[in-house]
C-alpha cells in the first residue's frame, strides 16, 4: 500500500521550514489513487486526529496554536476506495518566534544617518555560553538588509535578508540554526547590516526609500544546553557598533568592500531609536544564490580594461579571487550589452523624466581594495544587479578563472518542463524562465537593472504562466500583502509594492495622477485568483477580499463621476450607460504596443512626441475591458466565500459593465472602435463578445495580423492573450506564424539579436546593435504559456482547482514533429509528451492521483481518464503552417 507524499506546510523558511502559530497542512495522493474520502494525522508527541473530507491541500492546523520555537513533526495517512493507505514518512517543521515572545530590542548603528555613501555597520556583542549546547536557533530580522554571524560564521543561507516589503506594515524574521557555530565559553555574535530596500536607492531615478532614517536589527539567540538548561542573548544595550571593510553599500548602486581599512572604534549601539510593525514569518521561500556561472570569454580592451560576458543575462553579483598585491583596487561595472567596440554601454538604461530633462546615470559598481592576502575572495552579497557582462578594470591581469557570476534569486521551486522538435522555442522558453528568474529577487520587479520595481501590471499579466513554471502561492502571497499595504484610502491600487515613496501618506502630485490605471491596479483581483485557481488556496481570496472591494469599487465610482473629454463633447449629459463606462482619470493603457517608424527609420515615441495628446487619449476600451473582469471575478470570490448577496450584486454589475463595453466600443459587425489587435485579443480573451460574434472578432484579428505582415501588434497588456485567442477560435496557423516571425517585432528577432532574456522593447536592440530600454522585462515572455497550454497542449479543465481535472490537447503545427513536458500540480506531477510517427500521432499522458483528464487528438477524438499512464495512437490530421 503505497502512501501519501510531499508533505508541506504554507510557509517559507531557510534551512528547514518555519510557521506561525497555526500553520496550514497540505499533501499528495498516493500514486494512483482517484481521491480521498478521510484522513488521520499524527505528530510525534501522539496527537492523533482524523477527519471525513476529500481535501488534502491547506488543511487548517487541528490542534491549540502552536508556540514560540516549538519543533513538529506530523504525518498523514489517507483513506479512499483502495482501503487505508500506509502512514507517510515524517515531516518536520519549527515555529518561529511569535511577535508577542521577542524580548531583545532594536538596536542602531551610532551614525550620522544624513551621510553618504554610507558604509554597512556591524553591531555586535560577546557572551559566555556556560557549557556545550545542544540546540541553538538564532532569531533576527532588520530595517536594512542583514547578515548574522557566529564566531565568524554565517548563519543560514539565505541572502538579501530580511527581504523587501512595505516596512511601515509589515516585516519578516529569518532562523537560523547555528547549534554547531556555538562554542563552550566565550562566543561573539556580529549582525552586518547596510541600508538593502529599507534605506537604499530605488528605482530609475534612484531616489532613497522613505521607510525610516535609521537602520535597525532585533536579534535573539536561544540555546538550550546539553543539561536541559536554556539562555537566551538578546539585542539591545551593551551590543556595540563600528564599521569595518565594507565602506559603501547600496542594493542598487552596489558595494566597495576595502580590505585595507581600519575598522571603526567600538561604541555603544543606539536602543530603540526607530519604530518598526510587528513582527511575523514569511510565506516565501527566500531568496539564496541558486547557481554559479564561469565565464566565457574575457576580453582585454585597447584601455586595458576587461569585459567579461558569462554569457547568460541574470540577476546576482559576481564574486573575484587573485585581488592582486596590497592595494590593488579593482572596479566592477555591471551591464547587459556591450557596444560596436565590445566595451560595456549602459546608456540604454539610464533614466530620463522627459526630453528636455538631463537623463539620470545608470550605474551598478561594485569595487574593492586588496589586502594582498592570497586567499582573499571579494563576494559584494549586499547589493544585487541585472547583468551579463562586467567590465573589470585594474592595473594587474584577469583571468577567466579568477571571476564567477553567482546568480541569486528567490528560490522558487521548479514546477515544469517544456522541450519540443523546435530549438528555436526551446530556446525562446529558456530566455523567458531566466527573465523571470532574473526578477523574482523576493518581490516581482519589472527589470533587475534600471528600476528594479515590483510593479503590479508586469505581474499581472504574468503570473499564470510563473504559476506554470515555478511554484509561487507563497511569493505570490507575500506580495500580494505589500500590495494592500500600499492601498490608497479611496482603494487605489499602487503602480509599484512596495512602494519605498510611500505615496498614500506622502502624496505627490504627478504620482497621484499616476496611481490607479486600470490593468496594474486589479492584480490586487486577478493576482489572487490565479493563485486559488492554480493552488487550490482559499485563504489568498479572503485575505485579500477587502482590497479587492476597496479597488473595484474605486474604479465604479470612478466610472459613475469621471467622463473623458470626447464623450463630454459628444453630448453634455452621460447617456445611461456610461455610469458604467470608465473612461476618466489615467490609464496606462495598452502600453508598449510595437513602435511605428519614420521615413528615416526611427522609432516614433508617442508619450514624448506628444505627451498631452498620449495622456488625454480615451483609454476607456482598456479600463472598461478590466472592470468586467475584476467585477466578474469578484463575483465569483464573493460567491467562494460564503457571501451570496455580494456575488449576486457584482454579477449584476459585470453584466451591466459588460453591456456598456459593447454599446461603447464594438459595432454590430464585430469591429472595436480602436479596431487594434490589442482590443480585438482582450475582447475576445475576457468574454466581452457576444457569442453570434466571436467568429467575425477573431477574424478582424487575423485581417490584422494579416496586414501587418503576420507580425503582432498588441502591447504590455495584451500580447499574453495574443496567440492563445488566435488558436482557440480556430487560427492556430496564424499563432504559429506570429510564433515563428524572426523580423521585428518578434520574439524570435530578439533571439537572434543575441537575447538571453525577454526584452523590454520589441526593439531592444536594433539592426546596428543599439539597445534601448531594458533587456530584461519578463511580461512579453508570458508567451511560453502558449507553449504548455497548446503546443504541449495541457490545460487546467474550466471550472477545475488545483488540477483536479485537466485536458490535454496538441494544437501544434506542421513544422513540429514531437513535444513533451511535466507539470507538478498540487496532486503531482502530470506527464504529457507527443509526437509524428508517420501519419500517426502519438499521445502519452501520466494522470496524478487525485486528477481526472480529458484527452484530446487534434483528429477530435476525446478520451476521459483517471489516475495512471494513458498512451494511444491516433492518424494525425495536423494544421498547416
Amino acid at each position: 500500500m503505497t502512501a501519501p507524499y510531499d508533505l508541506r506546510i504554507d510557509s517559507g523558511g531557510d534551512e528547514f521550514p518555519v510557521s506561525g502559530a497555526n500553520p496550514r497542512l497540505s499533501w499528495k495522493l498516493p500514486a494512483g489513487w482517484v481521491a480521498q474520502e478521510a484522513y488521520e494525522l499524527e505528530t510525534s508527541d501522539g496527537a492523533r486526529i482524523a477527519a471525513t473530507t476529500s481535501r488534502h491541500l491547506y488543511v487548517e492546523w487541528p490542534w491549540a496554536p502552536l508556540e514560540s520555537g516549538q519543533a513538529v513533526r506530523w504525518r498523514v495517512r489517507v483513506t479512499g476506495l483502495g482501503g487505508t493507505s500506509a502512514w507517510s514518512e515524517w515531516a518536520a517543521f519549527e515555529v518561529g518566534l511569535l511577535d508577542a515572545d521577542w524580548s531583545s530590542r532594536w538596536i542602531s548603528p551610532a551614525e550620522d544617518p544624513q551621510a553618504g555613501p554610507r558604509p554597512a555597520s556591524t553591531l555586535a556583542t560577546t557572551f559566555r555560553a556556560r557549557g556545550p549546547v545542544s540546540h541553538a536557533r538564532l532569531y533576527a530580522t532588520a530595517l536594512g538588509v542583514y547578515e548574522a554571524f557566529v564566531n565568524g560564521i554565517r548563519a543560514g543561507t539565505a541572502e538579501l535578508s530580511p527581504g523587501s516589503t512595505s516596512y511601515a506594515s509589515t516585516l519578516y524574521a529569518q532562523a537560523a540554526d547555528v547549534t554547531g557555530a556555538v562554542n563552550a565559553g566565550e562566543n561573539r555574535l556580529e549582525v552586518v547590516l547596510s541600508d538593502g530596500w529599507f534605506r537604499g536607492l530605488t528605482g530609475a531615478f534612484r531616489e532613497p526609500a522613505t521607510w525610516g532614517v535609521r537602520t535597525a536589527a532585533r536579534v535573539e539567540l536561544h540555546l538550550r544546553y546539553t543539561d536541559g538548561g536554556t539562555e537566551v542573548v538578546r539585542s539591545g544595550p551593551g551590543w556595540t557598533s563600528s564599521t569595518g571593510t565594507i565602506v559603501r553599500a547600496d542594493l542598487m548602486d552596489g558595494q566597495t568592500t576595502d580590505f585595507t581599512a581600519v575598522p571603526s572604534s567600538a561604541v555603544p549601539v543606539l536602543v530603540d531609536a526607530v519604530t518598526a510593525p510587528p513582527i511575523d514569518w514569511s510565506p516565501a521561500p527566500p531568496v539564496r544564490r541558486i547557481a554559479q556561472r564561469p565565464a566565457e570569454t574575457v576580453r582585454r580592451l585597447d584601455n586595458g580594461a576587461y569585459v567579461v560576458d558569462f554569457g547568460q543575462n541574470a540577476s546576482g553579483w559576481i564574486t573575484l579571487s587573485d585581488l592582486g598585491p596590497a592595494g590593488t583596487r579593482t572596479v566592477i561595472d555591471h551591464g547587459e550589452h556591450v557596444d560596436a567596440s565590445g566595451d560595456l554601454t549602459t546608456a540604454h538604461l539610464d533614466a530620463q523624466r522627459g526630453p528636455d530633462e538631463p537623463p539620470t546615470a545608470f550605474v551598478q559598481r561594485d569595487d574593492v581594495v586588496s589586502d594582498g592576502a592570497p586567499d582573499r575572495v571579494f563576494e559584494p552579497r549586499h547589493t544585487v544587479h541585472g547583468f551579463r557582462y562586467a567590465r573589470v578594470t585594474r592595473d594587474v591581469p584577469l583571468r577567466a578563472a579568477d571571476v564567477t557570476m553567482q546568480i541569486v534569486h528567490t528560490d522558487l521551486r521548479r514546477t515544469a518542463t517544456f522541450t519540443c522538435s523546435d530549438d528555436d522555442l526551446n530556446r525562446l522558453h529558456e530566455a523567458a524562465e531566466w527573465s523571470f528568474r532574473g526578477n523574482a529577487v523576493d518581490v516581482p520587479t519589472d527589470c533587475p537593472t534600471r528600476e528594479r520595481s515590483a510593479w503590479t501590471g508586469d505581474y499581472q499579466v504574468f503570473v499564470p504562466t510563473a504559476a506554470r513554471l515555478y511554484d509561487v502561492a507563497g511569493f505570490s502571497r507575500k506580495w500580494l500583502r505589500s500590495v494592500r499595504d500600499d492601498q490608497f484610502d479611496d482603494g487605489r491600487i499602487c503602480n509599484i509594492s512596495p512602494d519605498a515613496k510611500q505615496l498614500k501618506v506622502n502624496h505627490e502630485p504627478l504620482s497621484d495622477l499616476l496611481t490607479g490605471s486600470a490593468g496594474w491596479g486589479d492584480a490586487i483581483v486577478h493576482v489572487p485568483w490565479v493563485i486559488y485557481e492554480t493552488y487550490g488556496d482559499r485563504q489568498v481570496l479572503a485575505e485579500n477580499w477587502d482590497a479587492m472591494v476597496r479597488w473595484v469599487e474605486f474604479a465604479l465610482n470612478s466610472a459613475r463621476t469621471a467622463r473623458h473629454s470626447s464623450r463630454v463633447q459628444r453630448s453634455a449629459e452621460p447617456q445611461e450607460h456610461e455610469a458604467f463606462l470608465w473612461d476618466g482619470g489615467f490609464h496606462w493603457g495598452e502600453w508598449l504596443e510595437p513602435r511605428t517608424r519614420a521615413a528615416d527609420g526611427t522609432l516614433a515615441a508617442p508619450v514624448w512626441e506628444d505627451p498631452a495628446g498620449w495622456f488625454g487619449a480615451d483609454k476607456g476600451e482598456v479600463a472598461t475591458a478590466y472592470l468586467y473582469r475584476s467585477t466578474r471575478t469578484l463575483a465569483a470570490v464573493a460567491a467562494l466565500l460564503d457571501r451570496p448577496e455580494d456575488s449576486a450584486r457584482y454579477g449584476a454589475v459585470a453584466e451591466r459593465v459588460r453591456d456598456a463595453w459593447r454599446r461603447e466600443f464594438l459595432d454590430a459587425d464585430g469591429r472595436t472602435t480602436g479596431d487594434t489587435q490589442a482590443g480585438y485579443v482582450r475582447a475576445l480573451a475576457f468574454g466581452l463578445v457576444p457569442d453570434q460574434l466571436r467568429d467575425r472578432v477573431a477574424q478582424h484579428l487575423v485581417d490584422l495580423v494579416r496586414a501587418a505582415g503576420m507580425h503582432l501588434g498588441t502591447g504590455f497588456l495584451s500580447t499574453a492573450d495574443l496567440l492563445p485567442v488566435l488558436a482557440d477560435t480556430g487560427h492556430a496557423d496564424v499563432a504559429y506564424a506570429v510564433l515563428r516571425q524572426r523580423t521585428s517585432p518578434s520574439w524570435l528577432g530578439m533571439l537572434d539579436r543575441g537575447a538571453t532574456t525577454i526584452w523590454e522593447d520589441w526593439d531592444g536592440v536594433d539592426e546596428h546593435g543599439t539597445a534601448t530600454a531594458s533587456l530584461n522585462h519578463y511580461s512579453k515572455g508570458a508567451v511560453v504559456s502558449f507553449l504548455h497550454t497548446h503546443t504541449l497542449g495541457l490545460r487546467q479543465a474550466p471550472g477545475s482547482v488545483a488540477w483536479e481535472s485537466f485536458v490535454v490537447a496538441p494544437v501544434p503545427d506542421a513544422a513540429l514533429r514531437w513535444a513533451r513536458g511535466t507539470f507538478d500540480s498540487p496532486q503531482g506531477r502530470i506527464s504529457v509528451a507527443w509526437q509524428l510517427d508517420g501519419e500517426d500521432f502519438v499521445l502519452d499522458v501520466e494522470v496524478p492521483a487525485g486528477s481526472t483528464a480529458t484527452v484530446v487528438f487534434p483528429d477530435g477524438h476525446t478520451v476521459r481518464t483517471g489516475p495512471g499512464r494513458f498512451a494511444e495512437r491516433r492518424p494525425a490530421l495536423l494544421r498547416q503552417s
